[in-house]
């Protein structure tokens, strides 16, 4: 009995202290990520959205015109750093940055894909004031839609730049997904797993295989800039991540599409995988939706190729 009592009391020691190590770990890798502080704020750049603080920049004049970065962990307003400034030469451009992602706030919660309908609807609402049109990437395109099928009359022309497969839209929630959003939202062991999922080695790889065609165009300050946007706000950066591992911020579109009245353009990168036949299922349910491509990028043709992506926009806008 004494013995096992002691095995139990060595037990908890270990495990208090091994816990206490990785909790160390956790702070000094979010602490070295976020060092350089290359996703700078100012107070002044912030909506005080009521789920928390949603960080835009807003340059330029002319009609308003909404930049939605795509829906990961990684992705921040620095995704349109190489065309916002030609398209404030006529528009009034505002580029945010999601909830739970860059420099926006991380509350601790579930995000789901109508928290960001409600976040675009509200935020063209109260801080640009009329209508606007969207250039959306990625899973942004999805929540675009339907925030324009609740409220059309915000929207003008909804631009969607490599958006999702229509059935990858369909999953939801299951008992799989569910219990690995329980695990990373575990204290310090969930965190730790999400700093391995979130490495810098990964970022690296996703621009080399996912996000850039030519991997020669991937820059030092592209990954560092998205690892650093992957670790602000420390150990609430993963809910974001749990969200979308646990499917909570798919939702299906179709009705959306099928039937809102705004001119749809859909832009696909060249080497993107899957991307006629996204491209395909898109106009099956909306004939009316225009699609073109940028040759020779994949994922983020406005950040690899920005004067190709700008003349789409010049004959579109």
């Amino acid at each position: 009995m004494k013995k096992n009592k002691h095995r139990l009391i060595t037990l908890g020691i270990l495990l208090t202290f091994a816990t206490g190590i990785i909790y160390l770990i956790n702070r000094l890798v979010f602490t070295s990520a976020t060092l350089k502080d290359l996703l700078k704020s100012s107070a002044n750049n912030y909506y005080n959205w009521r789920f928390g603080k949603v960080y835009y920049k807003k340059k330029g004049s002319g009609s308003p015109l909404l930049l939605i970065h795509d829906l990961t962990v990684y992705s921040s307003a620095y995704e349109w750093k190489n065309t916002i400034d030609k398209l404030a030469e006529s528009h009034t451009v505002y580029a945010i940055d999601l909830l739970g992602c860059g420099r926006s706030e991380k509350p601790r919660i579930t995000y789901t894909n109508y928290l960001y309908v409600q976040l675009i609807s509200d935020f063209i609402k109260n801080v640009i004031h009329e209508k606007t049109d969207i250039i959306a990437s990625g899973y942004s395109g999805s929540f675009s839609i339907l925030a324009c099928h609740n409220e059309s009359s915000l929207f003008g022309k909804i631009f969607l730049v490599n958006p999702p497969e229509l059935s990858l839209l369909n999953k939801i929630p299951g008992k799989r997904s569910k219990f690995y959003k329980f695990i990373i939202e575990l204290p310090v062991f969930g965190t730790l797993i999400y700093n391995m999922i979130t490495c810098q080695s990964n970022v690296q790889l996703l621009f080399t295989e996912k996000y850039l065609y030519n991997p020669f165009n991937v820059t030092a300050e592209m990954i560092d800039t998205y690892y650093e946007a992957a670790h602000k706000g420390f150990s609430n950066s993963k809910f974001l991540l749990s969200s979308l591992i646990g499917c909570y911020t798919n939702n299906s579109i179709n009705h959306g599409l099928r039937e809102i009245d705004q001119s749809i353009i859909l832009i696909s990168g060249g080497e993107e995988e899957n991307a006629m036949e996204a491209q395909k299922a898109y106009v099956n349910m909306n004939p009316s939706i225009e699609t073109c491509i940028v040759e020779r990028t994949k994922h983020l043709p406005h950040l690899e190729n920005a004067d190709k992506f700008i003349e789409l926009m010049n004959i579109y806008l």
